[in-house]
Parts: structure tokens; C-alpha cells; sequence
């Protein structure tokens, strides 16, 4: 009898242990902000990040927008016919990661924004022979990495150019010369083909403008486009006091992500401004789940 009893005081104890951890695990949510969300993540591939890791799933991220796999004339890729780089990803693990369940492939481009729109040709050739790679990720689409804007005359001319790579196909665009939603959209309409969608730029990395601002872009790109064809780039990144760039605060790109509620928004990039531990305290109720917490 005292062993069955003994036997019953323990699992009332183990019973109790648990309710306690569970209420002590409620109560501490209770007191903590809830988790910030994004879609996917931006990576801008260099030798430096040639194999990404990163926590950005606890936001919810499972998808995966790969700038390019070719740069300045060097492949992220094999086979490519192209010098390769000095650091190879591996593709296979990268693959298997939570927050690439689903890739959007970057093809060919130029780290510099003024020889990639004069070299268009020579890219959309290149960026036809990465297409034809197979890689052990599960590709969604492709982005063709030469970024627009309304100050650049000669883009209409991608349009015949677009037609021949890939779908689905997307690119990017911005507005350094804040021309507004309207503008922009009516811009884009006028000459980029009716199956290719975009990526904005939010501009809040370089302080072009605020969240609620770019949120108007978005719902106007929206109403001209459709709203399946605009996806959002959330600037992870501010100018540093001391030159170049440093990561955005927790609240700053907290902001971003409230803003963009309802569209798909992806972080530029993870690899270089979305540390471990500011995903940890963007999504704190998702990381206490996974037992992790900011340091």
C-alpha cells in the first residue's frame, strides 16, 4: 500500500510540476509583446555569407528570395561557365532549411547598379543558363536582379528582354525621386509585362520614407498591378553614424512589419542585418516556444 501510494504522491508531483511550468511558461507570454511576422528573407549572396544561418523562421519566414547566383561575373552555381566563386553554398542544406520551404531564384547581375543596366544583354544570356541548373531547392520563381526606378529612362526597353527568361518571373523597383504610389504603378503598367511581379523597395533603409508611407505605395501598387503581383522588401538595414550601414533596431523594423500586415514581406537581408537574437526579439512568444531567448 505505501508503495501505491508513494507511487500516487509522485505522479500528483510530476502532475503539479507541470501545471506550475505551464502556468509560469502562460504568465511570461502574457508579459511579452507579440511576435512580429515576415514571409520570406532576402539573401544578398557574397563569399562572405556563402552559407546562410539564421532563427528567421521563429517570424514565420519560409521563404527564401536568393539575389543572384551569378555577380560581377562570378557563379554561386555549378556549371554556369563562369569563374566560381571561393566559396561555394551548399545548396542541399540550404534546401532542407525551415525558412527556405520555398526559393525564388536570383539569376544573373552586377553588384553595380550602373554596369548592370548597361550590360542587360549579356546579363539576361547569363541569367538563361543559370535557369538551366538544377539545384536540390524547391524553386518557386525567379527574380531577375537589375533593380528599376522612374529615373531610369531606358527600362521600358527590359520589356521585350523579360519576355524570354523564366516564370514565374519577378523583379525589383524603388523610388529614390518619391514620385508616390500612383505614379509609380501608373509607370510600372505602362510598360512591364502583365505576368511579371515586384518586389518594392521599402526606402525605409535609407530613410527615402516611413512604414506608413511605404504601406501606401504597397496598397497603390496593389489597385494598379494586382495584389499578387507586389510583394514587399523590408529594409532590415540604417545608415550608421560612422558610415555604411548597421542593423535596424528591434522596434524600428518592429514598425515596418506592423506597417505591411496583409502583404507578403520579406527582410533584406537575413544573412547581414537579421541577427539570431533580433529575430529572437521580434518573435519573443516564438522563441520561448522553441526555448530560445534574446542574450
Amino acid at each position: 500500500m505505501w508503495q501505491g501510494m508513494s507511487r500516487r504522491c509522485a505522479i500528483r508531483v510530476a502532475v503539479l510540476s507541470v501545471s506550475c511550468a505551464v502556468t509560469a511558461l502562460t504568465a511570461a507570454c502574457a508579459d511579452m509583446p507579440n511576435d512580429s511576422h515576415a514571409q520570406g528573407v532576402v539573401w544578398q549572396v557574397d563569399n562572405a555569407t556563402a552559407n546562410p544561418v539564421g532563427e528567421w523562421q521563429l517570424l514565420g519566414v519560409r521563404a527564401l528570395l536568393v539575389q543572384w547566383t551569378v555577380v560581377d561575373d562570378t557563379a554561386f552555381v555549378p556549371d554556369a561557365g563562369l569563374p566560381t566563386a571561393a566559396n561555394m553554398p551548399d545548396w542541399a542544406r540550404i534546401g532542407r532549411e525551415p525558412w527556405a520551404r520555398d526559393v525564388i531564384l536570383g539569376l544573373a547581375g552586377d553588384a553595380d547598379e550602373r554596369r548592370a543596366r548597361a550590360d542587360i544583354d549579356k546579363l539576361v544570356s547569363e541569367s538563361l543558363s543559370v535557369a538551366r541548373i538544377a539545384l536540390p531547392l524547391h524553386v518557386t520563381g525567379y527574380y531577375f536582379p537589375v533593380e528599376v526606378d522612374p529615373t531610369w529612362a531606358d527600362a521600358p526597353k527590359l520589356a521585350s528582354l523579360l519576355r524570354t527568361l523564366p516564370r514565374p518571373l519577378w523583379i525589383s523597383v524603388y523610388d529614390r525621386s518619391n514620385i508616390g504610389g500612383t505614379a509609380l504603378a501608373d509607370w510600372l503598367a505602362s510598360w512591364l509585362p502583365p505576368d511579371i511581379g515586384v518586389f518594392f523597395q521599402d526606402g525605409c533603409g535609407v530613410y527615402a520614407r516611413g512604414p506608413s508611407i511605404a504601406r501606401d505605395y504597397l496598397d497603390a501598387l496593389s489597385a494598379r498591378l494586382g495584389g499578387d503581383r507586389v510583394r514587399v522588401i523590408a529594409e532590415a538595414f540604417r545608415p550608421s553614424e560612422h558610415g555604411g550601414f548597421r542593423a535596424a533596431s528591434a522596434d524600428e523594423l518592429r514598425a515596418q512589419l506592423a506597417a505591411y500586415r496583409g502583404y507578403s514581406t520579406y527582410l533584406f537581408d537575413g544573412p547581414h542585418y537579421v541577427s539570431n537574437d533580433l529575430a529572437r526579439t521580434l518573435a519573443p512568444r516564438a522563441a520561448a516556444r522553441h526555448g530560445t531567448s534574446p542574450r
